[in-house]
């Protein structure tokens, strides 16, 4: 059985990098400041906005980074939708993966063992059991 697994992307979220534009903009401007208060002689002024500067700068790239990380490891798989397939007379049961058209009840031919026909008798999701952690 192949599994279906849709494509991930790995993109962040515009507004997400919207906020962190418009930040390392402000963090820019604020270390523009910082110099120009620097040689106006108001040292205070220009250390206030430096570490301003510095440390929104420090925490934009912070929150690019982690959301980077976050996407990265969404993983977003697709369910695997099985047919089973059943022979009235033999009983006979096969599963195999779904196929466009497949309805329950739909007549698929004759039997390989008994020549009798073969109907679908479920569509169903396979569904796979995450594993558990314990903290211990």
């Amino acid at each position: 059985m192949a599994t279906n697994s849709s494509p991930t992307t790995n993109r962040i979220s515009t507004f997400v990098f919207i906020i962190v534009l418009a930040v390392y903009a402000l963090s820019i401007i604020s270390l523009g400041l910082a110099v120009n208060a620097y040689f106006l002689d108001e040292q205070l002024v220009a250390l206030y906005l430096s570490i301003l500067g510095v440390i929104s700068m420090t925490l934009a790239t912070y929150v690019l980074f982690q959301s980077k990380r976050h996407v990265m490891s969404m993983k977003i798989v697709s369910p695997q939708v099985m047919t089973t397939v059943e022979c009235k007379k033999c009983g006979t049961k096969t599963v195999r993966e779904f196929q466009r058209g497949d309805y329950v009840y739909k007549d698929l031919g004759k039997c390989e063992k008994c020549d009798d026909k073969q109907l679908i008798t479920a569509i169903y999701k396979e569904v796979k059991e995450k594993e558990k952690t314990y903290p211990f």
